[in-house]
């Protein structure tokens, strides 16, 4: 390690990337977890690899070359968050049908799904002690949503302290900031972060990935969406379900809600084929919709299932841009 940095900071850029490759994956998901978007991690990514090629002449070994990296990102990510825009809700986009009244409006309407072909090597990385979480649970879109509804600052201490588990004093040093303050903003993320995402011991798990119980539920799901079910699709469903499809704002909460959506969308239309992927951890689906002559059958987008036990306690609906990102394509032949 130290001959690799004393050549990075001679000017070798094979040796900078022999040392920051290891951790690329896992700071693409930190930052990811920073923005809530694939496509602005990866931009806060690579401004964190510059950065850090610029200053490796300052890297001091007496701190970790990870905790340096992980310094460098949260505070990109920070800076993008002081200087972006405030993302805009889409308006619906299905033509021909009208939704019904929804349950209430998403306040977190700029949010991306990650694929899981991603998450290798990324999320089973050393913890400090004081992590709260596991890390497939913060990666799930749940937590993630939640996230983006603290503030940028709060938001950075309860990742790098509850998720990373890195100790007050270092979190402090990396934002530049008091362990009084980092120890206050923590406590009012974890307050906030509460009431958003049930804690796992209230919650039944979902089952185990490509176990008979998820195949199972999936054959199900797939049957009944597939030929516009809607009784045998919300039967699947948990009394308290909730269907959200950023940046599109409309939210709809409980089996009634959901079922009067989905007689909206799925009965009234010509079918779907659905064709399996994972995202966030989570089951997915990328959605193409039939045609009446049996052609080409073009992107309607991605769903994301979030399970609980044999049941689907939330869907995800994301917009067909997202299909690449997962290897599906933007149509299928007819």
């Amino acid at each position: 390690m130290t001959d690799l940095i004393e050549r990075a900071q001679a000017g070798d850029g094979d040796a900078f990337r022999e040392l920051t490759e290891p951790h690329r994956r896992e700071l693409q998901v930190h930052c990811y977890r920073m923005l809530g978007s694939l496509q602005d991690a990866e931009d806060a990514l690579q401004d964190t690899l510059l950065a850090a090629w610029q200053g490796i002449g300052t890297f001091e070994e007496r701190a970790l070359l990870r905790t340096w990296l992980y310094r460098i990102a949260t505070n990109r990510c920070l800076n993008m968050l002081r200087s972006a825009t405030r993302r805009s809700a889409k308006e619906w986009d299905i033509a021909g049908i009208e939704p019904p009244e929804p349950t209430r409006l998403n306040e977190v309407v700029w949010l991306e799904p990650y694929p899981d072909a991603l998450l290798a090597g990324a999320i089973n990385v050393p913890l400090g002690p004081e992590a709260r979480y596991e890390q497939t649970e913060t990666i799930s879109l749940a937590f993630i949503t939640a996230l983006q509804v603290l503030p940028a600052r709060q938001r950075a201490v309860l990742i790098l302290r509850d998720v990373l588990g890195y100790p007050a004093s270092q979190v402090a040093d990396m934002l530049d900031a008091t362990v009084e303050s980092v120890n206050s903003a923590l406590k009012r993320a974890r307050a906030t972060l509460q009431g958003r995402v049930p804690p796992s011991a209230e919650r039944e798990p979902p089952p185990a990935p490509n176990s008979l119980a998820e195949k199972e539920l999936v054959a199900k799901f797939v049957r009944a969406y597939e030929s516009g079910n809607v009784d045998a699709l919300v039967a699947l469903l948990t009394a308290d379900v909730r269907i959200a499809m950023p940046p599109i704002p409309l939210e709809y909460h409980g089996r009634d809600a959901v079922a009067r959506f989905y007689e909206s969308v799925i009965r009234r239309r010509r079918p779907y084929d659905l064709v399996a992927t994972r995202a966030n951890g989570q089951l997915a689906f990328g959605s193409y919709l039939r045609t009446p002559t049996g052609g080409i059958r073009h992107g309607a987008g991605l769903l994301v299932l979030t399970l609980t036990g044999d049941r689907i306690c939330a869907v995800t609906r994301f917009d067909n841009s997202v299909l690449p990102w997962f290897g599906l394509p933007q149509s299928l032949p007819g």
